[in-house]
């Protein structure tokens, strides 16, 4: 019986993931990789420690899943968007990967959205230069770390560096291509998007674009030895992670934003032209002729995992030790002050937002009597207003009607329900187990020809799913205590910086 894998490769946590045909998951295993932080503003990652990693967790899902590796029809991964994984001319490593949580290239994007190269990117490539651009932490390297610069062999993104361990091929997909050097109206490279950034010498470095779907290698004699997978297991071209989170969770399509309370704040909606505007970025979509149009921050629910981390410690060792969730308790705290009137605010800025570079997070409104429920509250409702930043724009260019939920976060549905009331719109949680990987095991089986088209998802979708529907009255309180939570990152914007140059 035919099964595919999907390689789902985070920030903090690789995993392998096994599917029936039907979308069924037979296994997950789950390796954490380490962030290096060398100093201030750079998260990076060993490049041969995530591969170690992934292989590892791909050998433990086909030794769980109860079937042959030889079963396996098709295999493609996805990974953090943005960041660079660069090696050598050798195929080697150049240096530890440069992760999307790292800020050192954001005084380079900052300068160059000041002059006219941001909205000449704009115009080009569909959307202006961030931190962890390609773009700018290659700028970065060339000005910084010449020598370096000078070594570049091929400029990768993850999933393209787990390719390359998997079937020694070098290359891309079409939705990993777009994050800085394509047109965004021919969707293929443009030489003139390097020379705007200063990067012409890295024209040759630059990797070959595949259809997601396209058959680039299949797994060598080594890497089979490394994973448990059968030499010769056709490897897929796969796809940039917000895309597979989008296709895995039903919500590729015209019509829907795609939400994802994860890590980033990820939100997006599929068009069928160009749209430029500085709030999302106008990326290839899958297919030719198609965009994928994201509005996204590094300030979702990494606050969230921040938070537990700090202010439920004790908690968490209890609950681990009684073989319980501590999100359960969580829960039930953020009910209790769900309950009450509160004017306890929170700016999910821990690792950026959508107000540049020079941000930070903080509480608000706090008094003597909130208790640790309302800074719960506080950081849950400041999650889904910075959904809403996004949302909202994606409402101006592309008037989508309802949003589709997925993240651990959407899980509870006291939250699921947050977002309907704050979004302002019926919002679908789905119980898509592993989105981002079946979004790309949904490539491997097109390329393998199980499915016709990527978006040819063969479960029960409706089966899955629950819609939250906004309520008049939270919507209306929430709308206010939103336009206080925007009025407050506008009083900040000056602040922000100087907070930032003391260190």
């Amino acid at each position: 019986m035919p099964s595919l894998v999907g390689i789902d490769s985070g920030l903090t946590v690789t995993k392998a993931v096994i599917f029936d045909a039907d979308g069924t998951v037979l296994s997950v295993a789950r390796r954490r990789v380490p962030q290096l932080i060398p100093e201030p503003r750079h998260v990076e990652r060993d490049m041969d420690g995530l591969w170690s990693a992934t292989a590892d967790a791909i050998r433990e899902a086909v030794q769980k899943s109860g079937r042959p590796a030889s079963d396996i029809v098709g295999i493609a991964a996805t990974a953090h968007g943005d960041g660079i994984y660069l090696v050598d001319r050798e195929l080697r490593p150049l240096g530890p990967a440069v992760t999307s949580l790292d800020t050192r290239a954001s005084a380079v994007a900052d300068a160059w959205n000041e002059s006219d190269v941001g909205e000449r990117s704009l115009q080009l490539t569909g959307q202006k230069p961030h931190a962890s651009a390609p773009s700018a932490v290659l700028r970065w390297i060339r000005d910084n770390q010449p020598e370096r610069y000078g070594r570049i062999g091929h400029v990768l993104a993850a999933k393209d560096w787990l390719r390359l361990c998997l079937c020694g091929t070098i290359g891309t997909d079409r939705t990993e291509a777009s994050t800085s050097f394509t047109n965004v109206r021919t969707q293929a490279y443009d030489p003139d998007a390097l020379a705007l950034f200063g990067l012409e010498a890295l024209n040759a470095g630059l990797p070959e674009m595949a259809a997601s779907t396209e058959i680039v290698g299949t797994v060598t004699r080594l890497a089979a030895e490394q994973t448990g997978l059968a030499e010769g297991t056709p490897v897929m071209a796969g796809l940039h992670d917000v895309t597979a989170s989008a296709l895995g969770m039903g919500g590729y399509r015209q019509g829907i934003a795609a939400v994802i309370a994860g890590t980033y704040s990820i939100n997006e909606t599929v068009s069928d032209a160009p749209k430029i505007d500085a709030r999302w970025f106008c990326r290839n979509g899958i297919a030719p002729g198609e965009w994928n149009n994201m509005s996204i921050s590094p300030a979702s629910t990494a606050n969230y995992d921040w938070f537990l981390e700090k202010f439920f410690a004790a908690e968490i060792r209890d609950a681990e030790q009684a073989g319980q969730s501590i999100h359960d308790l969580v829960a039930r705290e953020f009910a209790a002050a769900s309950g009450r009137p509160s004017s306890a605010m929170f700016h999910p800025y821990l690792f950026g937002s959508p107000f540049g570079g020079a941000t930070s997070a903080g509480f608000f409104g706090l008094n003597a009597w909130h208790d640790r429920g309302d800074a719960i509250r506080a950081v849950f409702e400041g999650i889904a207003f910075n959904h809403r930043i996004h949302v909202d724009a994606l409402k101006d260019g592309f008037a989508p009607g309802t949003a589709r939920l997925t993240g651990g976060i959407s899980r509870n549905p006291a939250m699921a329900q947050l977002f309907a009331d704050i979004l302002g719109m019926p919002v679908t949680a789905t119980a898509t187990e592993e989105a981002a990987a079946w979004g790309a095991a949904l490539c491997a089986g097109a390329g393998a020809g199980l499915f016709a088209s990527p978006t040819s998802d063969p479960r029960d979708l409706e089966s899955i799913e629950t819609t939250y529907y906004p309520d008049p009255g939270r919507r209306e309180a929430l709308d206010r205590k939103y336009r206080v939570f925007l009025d407050i990152a506008d009083a900040m914007r000056p602040i922000w910086p100087r907070l930032q140059d003391l260190g």
